[in-house]
């Protein structure tokens, strides 16, 4: 569980939050193996018998006193009992986890669960959109048989398809088998028969480790549902119009009603990997894409604000049906057509899954997420509640989760990885603060309560003759991470112990949230401000700017923070991040699909790799194996200057290897597989959570552009968010000036 604060020394009230211009607040991650430095959590048993405070409930820790027959409460304050067990456990306190470490990760028992324990097996659905192209059939039969390869013994994999009909495969037989039923075509028809009956669901839920070959067989058999066979299923609209054929609403709703009936007993979890390639347009569920394009703009409205919002509740809905059933939905939209992903992309987000978009099929990596997806752990069925103390609480929370209906900060999340990462941000409980009187320091404790399956050879007692040998076990556990920090003295204290990183994803979640409430514009407005509050804010307290008759100033505002260093990566983020097609404005030619899949992106990110696919990193190599300097800003006068012969770049979802036109010619290209070049692009392509493009492209021979288009400090921005000959150096300007007039 990696934790990282926006501030290491917390503001001591309001006024000094207020003052400092700064967010506070906190990024978890917490199903990663280990904290923020490395470090893992200690592990142990009996989390049930952990003491928990009898007044706000926090998880007894090691920052809490505690004798022989009482301990207080380390977040409150409050004194409580100890029962005769927990006095035996601590008797020997360091063979406790709790009182050895302030992280700590403890399995709970089982009782009355070991049945359904024993019989849960992940299961894996894939529905695929017939109402496509042999070229997305193509990817998508690529993409899974990489997913087979990557999961485990004992999984269980259905197939089925979807256009004006749903097709379940039966892959147990000799020969495969596929099952129809029709979708209807009206705006809120229901299947005219459950899945069940067409197939029972334990024919359509094949084991893998015995059906990968006939599995495979029925992959090859799909063919696209071409245009006569939908329109005479699915009739003639008015004056003949086509009525499309991707009832992609019906099918998730059937499928979702088909795989509850075993939630709990076959499965614990359920993933659903959706395949889309374009908007659904048939029977429930359809979107009118049609709200995009001309039709829509001469409306007059404006499209920055309209497109990002949902056009119907039925996703969202259908979302929480998809909780109630215990299944995570995985979104691989594979189209340059508009489909309204703002509409669909509460499947994914709600319930715990990812939502990926790639615009062709040329060069997708969907069958290299896919399996990179799959490969990595995850935990589900998680409960995640974060506790301070009682001078300060959370103000807004932010993440793919959906919020307990009963209890407030509670968080549900279906399914969470070692990436998902989620924000809060914090308020005062009351006008004193943290009183410099007291001996108390903030304090914050996260829970994370998850499930895991265990797969046979991890469980201990399943010798070769065990009856359970195939069969997945689950284990919860319960992850608790308990934090103390310190107070600044002044707002300097502050702005030294800014993780700038960490205050990127809070402004992320904020400029997200602002732009679906009101719009592009209104999320651009907010962030530019912020920026100019901040360095008024800090030339204020540094005492950089000197008053001349009460309004002219007689010194030059110091935009780029030079006398705080932990300040000073804010004017590019910001600059960068105006420049990113999250906030750029509609008719620069953004998608609106685009925006939505950065938006999801975006908001699960750690903030290292937040910040990297904010501002990426251009380092320099004088060879392949020899690197010249660690980081370059984002401009063509840092490659002239530099004098590198190799530069690349790290953009998070794209890594480039640009070697310049004046490079020597013996320097091999593209850089040899055994160089240091080479396995720095290895490692960081290991630890991404999606797969990176990689490009190799020779200056003065091939076409630049892809290695151009991020050097940005150059390209035209105004930080007002309108188009003008204006870059980074400019930008300064404009903020610069922007601050005399907030600070008259």
């Amino acid at each position: 569980m990696a934790v990282r604060a926006t501030v290491a020394r917390f503001p001591m009230d309001s006024d000094a939050m207020e003052s400092s211009g700064l967010p506070w607040g906190v990024t978890l991650t917490p199903f990663a193996a280990k904290d923020e430095n490395g470090n893992p959590p200690a592990y142990g048993s009996d989390g049930h018998l952990l003491p928990r405070c009898d007044n706000c409930w926090a998880y007894y820790n090691t920052f809490c006193e505690q004798d022989q027959w009482a301990w207080t409460c380390s977040l409150c304050g409050t004194l409580n009992g100890l029962s005769s067990e927990a006095i035996h456990r601590y008797s020997r306190p360091q063979s406790c986890p709790e009182n050895i470490s302030s992280f700590i990760d403890l399995e709970f028992p089982m009782e009355g669960y070991e049945e359904e324990a024993m019989q849960a097996r992940p299961v894996y659905v894939a529905a695929v959109d017939l109402s496509s192209s042999e070229e997305f059939l193509e990817l998508v039969k690529s993409a899974l048989l990489a997913v087979l390869e990557a999961l485990g013994p004992g999984s269980l994999f259905g197939l089925a398809t979807f256009s004006h009909k749903i097709g379940l495969y039966d892959v147990q037989g000799p020969v495969p088998v596929v099952k129809n039923v029709f979708i209807p075509p009206d705006l809120d028809g229901t299947l005219p028969i459950e899945l069940e009956d067409v197939m029972p669901l334990l024919s359509f839920l094949a084991p893998v480790e015995t059906c990968k070959d006939r599995i495979a067989s029925a992959l090859e058999t799909l063919r696209p549902t071409n245009s006569w066979e939908r329109t005479t299923a699915a009739g003639q609209g008015l004056d003949g119009v086509f009525l499309g054929g991707r009832g992609f609403g019906v099918a998730m709703e059937a499928l979702f009603n088909y795989l509850s009936s075993e939630y709990g007993n076959t499965f614990a979890l359920a993933r659903i990997f959706a395949f889309l390639s374009g908007p659904p347009d048939y029977g429930a569920g359809q979107l009118d894409t049609r709200r995009y394009g001309e039709q829509y703009a001469s409306k007059g409205e404006d499209a920055d604000r309209a497109l990002l919002p949902e056009q119907t509740p039925f996703y969202k809905d259908l979302a929480a049906v998809a909780v109630q059933a215990g299944v995570c939905v995985d979104l691989f939209a594979v189209t340059n057509e508009y489909t309204d992903l703002a509409s669909l992309k509460f499947l994914s987000i709600e319930s715990g899954g990812s939502l990926f978009l790639y615009s062709n099929t040329d060069d997708s990596t969907l069958p290299q997420d896919m399996y990179r997806m799959l490969s990595r752990p995850y935990a589900f069925n998680c409960i995640l509640r974060l506790r301070a103390s009682s001078e300060f609480k959370t103000g807004h929370s932010y993440g793919h989760f959906f919020p307990d209906p009963q209890y407030e900060n509670v968080q549900h999340i279906i399914c969470c990885d070692s990436y998902a990462t989620y924000a809060y941000d914090f308020d005062f409980s009351n006008d004193v603060g943290f009183s410099r009187h007291t001996s108390e320091p903030p304090m914050v404790q996260i829970a994370f309560q998850y499930t895991v399956v265990v797969p046979p050879e991890e469980l201990s007692n399943s010798g070769p003759t065990s009856p359970c040998r195939n069969k997945h076990s689950l284990k919860r556990r319960l992850r608790i991470r308990t934090l103390q920090f310190g107070t600044a003295r002044n707002i300097n204290e502050l702005f030294d112990t800014v993780d700038p990183e960490a205050v990127l994803s809070i402004l992320v979640h904020k400029v997200i949230s602002a732009s679906l409430e009101q719009g592009v514009r209104e999320g651009r407005m907010l962030l530019h401000d912020w920026l100019v509050i901040l360095v008024a804010q800090y030339n204020d307290a540094c005492k950089l700017v000197q008053y001349d008759h009460g309004n002219s100033t007689t010194a030059r505002i110091d935009v780029t923070f030079s006398q705080c260093p932990q300040l000073q990566p804010f004017p590019r983020l910001v600059f960068a991040l105006l420049r990113n097609p999250l906030l750029r404005f509609h008719e620069e030619g953004v998608h609106p699909d685009y925006r939505i899949y950065l938006q999801c992106l975006l908001s699960a990110l750690e903030p290292s790799s937040l910040s990297r696919a904010i501002y990426p990193l251009l380092t320099s190599y004088a060879t392949p194996d020899k690197q010249a300097f660690p980081r370059h800003s984002l401009s063509r006068a840092a490659l002239i200057t530099s004098g590198s012969p190799i530069f690349f770049l790290d953009a998070f979802t794209n890594l480039i290897v640009f070697y310049s036109s004046t490079a020597d010619p013996s320097l091999p290209f593209p850089p040899p597989h055994d160089c240091l070049l080479r396995t720095t692009i290895n490692r960081l392509k290991h630890e991404r959570s999606i797969t990176p493009r990689l490009f190799f492209i020779q200056g003065g021979q091939d076409d630049a552009t892809a290695f151009e288009s991020f050097l940005i400090e150059e390209q035209d921005v105004d930080g007002s968010g309108f188009t003008s000959v204006m870059g980074f150096v400019s930008f300064l300007e404009e903020i610069s000036h922007s601050v005399l007039e907030y600070m008259k």
